[in-house]
């Protein structure tokens, strides 16, 4: 719990579970968490879980408590890196208010609907913080469904509706399945969704995104796609997966989600890159994206960079923005995580989320303010309390 002169070490409060099923793992939660009064509670749950069961029943034992969260492709733990888990992010009612929507049937989603929802949202928010004193700011979460593939819709309805409060998030993973991840809101466990939460507080915080990549010379055009379902059937006029293949130096009989988590491509976007990230190769020689793409677009093929000594030095440079960090929320792509145990540096990278203090979920997808990106780290770095609590 928070303490008159604490950090946020202190004001979010992290347990972790690892039980033989969902009831199990609610009860060691929410006896972990039985004495602190907190604001919501975020849980990133392993699909070994029953999505619905747990939820269900972790909520009967906090009732009083906003729980959100998802599943996960894998976690961020206070030990580092972690599988087969539930980490639980009790924020501390004396340091943050929040306010949450959920968004449901995102096949359907439509901008000007989700601006709709954002708007109630930013009212409620601002009923909410108006007691709040001029050190207060904030952020946003965002938590979707990894399968709905509509991640950009919904970035775009949020962006062009709350102003200047940024968001951060990640796509909610189903281990290596991909079959169905889910999101969590009132208690409930929910596919084709998505849930924002906007967050107050007076901890200073800092938004972060992170790859390990840079662009090379090599160019590719998506000359034929299928737009709603991000498939890319040509690249150059070419057979997507051959071209591909031609342009990384792969053969296309090796193609696989190994040698796309080696081997993204890069879109640039008002002078930035951007990874893009590929999920598989389908039968007929297209390529399935984790992220959306479009007829014309330019794929730049990367070249990889020290992913240790890239974040580490982020990490820093955050450290010493902030004056001191206590907790990095991070939201990471298992495909950056396979590439990273590729190049047999699992031990290194979990050793380093576990000194910073590194928590979050392993992601099908990142958001990182008006963006939806693969292969990436975004989250939020949180500061230490400069004023007690009144």
């Amino acid at each position: 719990m928070a303490k008159q002169n604490g950090s946020a070490a202190d004001s979010i409060v992290v347990v972790q579970a690892k039980t033989d099923g969902p009831r199990e793992a609610a009860d060691e939660i929410a006896r972990q968490l039985a004495a602190a009064d907190l604001a919501m509670l975020v849980v990133f749950v392993s699909p070994v879980y029953e999505p619905r069961t747990f939820i269900a029943e972790l909520s009967s034992r906090m009732p009083d408590v906003p729980i959100f969260g998802c599943t996960t492709a894998g976690e961020l733990s206070p030990g580092g890196w972690d599988e087969d888990s539930v980490v639980a992010m009790g924020f501390n009612a004396a340091d943050f208010v929040i306010a949450a929507r959920p968004l449901f049937d995102l096949s359907t989603f439509r901008v000007d609907h989700g601006r709709s929802i954002c708007t109630e949202l930013q009212n409620e928010f601002a009923q909410r913080t108006e007691h709040c004193d001029h050190t207060h700011d904030s952020f946003g979460l965002l938590f979707i469904d990894g399968m709905c593939q509509r991640e950009e819709t919904i970035m775009s309805a949020i962006y062009a509706s709350l102003g200047d409060i940024p968001v951060v998030g990640g796509s909610a993973g189903d281990g290596l399945r991909f079959e169905k991840s889910w999101v969590f809101h009132g208690g409930e466990a929910f596919t084709d969704a998505a849930v924002l939460i906007l967050i107050r507080t007076r901890l200073p915080f800092r938004l972060f995104k992170c790859d390990h990549f840079e662009p090379t010379s090599t160019k590719m055009v998506v000359t034929e796609a299928d737009i709603e379902h991000r498939i890319v059937k040509e690249l150059n006029a070419e057979p997507a997966a051959l071209e591909y293949s031609r342009a990384v130096g792969l053969s296309d009989s090796k193609l696989e989600l190994f040698s796309f988590a080696a081997h993204p491509v890069l879109v640039r976007v008002g002078g930035a890159y951007y990874a893009r990230s590929i999920q598989r190769t389908n039968p007929d020689g297209s390529l399935q994206f984790f992220c959306a793409i479009d007829e014309g677009m330019v794929l730049t093929v990367a070249r990889e960079r020290d992913p240790i000594d890239v974040t580490s030095r982020l990490l820093k440079e955050l450290t010493e923005d902030l004056g001191e960090v206590s907790m990095f929320i991070g939201f990471e792509c298992v495909l950056r995580r396979l590439d990273v145990e590729q190049r047999q540096l699992s031990r290194e990278m979990s050793e380093l989320y576990r000194r910073n203090k590194v928590i979050g979920f392993q992601t099908y997808g990142e958001q990182y303010r008006s963006m939806h990106v693969n292969q990436t780290l975004t989250g939020i770095a949180i500061g230490k309390r400069t004023l007690a609590p009144q």
